[in-house]
């Protein structure tokens, strides 16, 4: 698939969740995941979990709908992911329509360094 988005402003990380009912269903997974694409947001990160009730209560403890609560969800579930490293490397880039879906992955990724949209 080809580039997605151009924008001239700067792109926000947003953390999806699907609760285990959703994700139980390959058909209802498949749309929700179908949705997010539709409705053009770029998936940059996905991971499945199998969480006990302690995690679920550990991670829901501090959730509140602000940005610093957006950082640390992220940094909870994706640990090795720079945020700041993000938005100086990724973020212009995909911005700027370069965003490519990886279908097998089901994330959309960067061109490698030297390789162009149409190599």
């Amino acid at each position: 698939m080809g580039a997605v988005l151009r924008s001239a402003r700067p792109l926000q990380l947003t953390l999806a969740m699907l609760k285990p009912d959703a994700v139980a269903h390959p058909l209802v997974l498949e749309a929700v995941h179908e949705t997010i694409l539709n409705n053009k947001f770029l998936i940059v990160r996905t991971k499945e979990l199998m969480w006990r009730r302690e995690d679920s209560q550990r991670f829901y403890q501090e959730h509140s709908d602000s940005v610093a609560s957006a950082r640390r969800e992220i940094a909870f579930f994706f640990p090795e992911f720079s945020e700041s490293l993000w938005y100086q490397q990724d973020e212009p880039r995909l911005r700027c329509g370069l965003a490519h879906y990886d279908a097998e992955e089901r994330v959309h990724s960067l061109p490698k360094a030297g390789r162009t949209e149409s190599s």
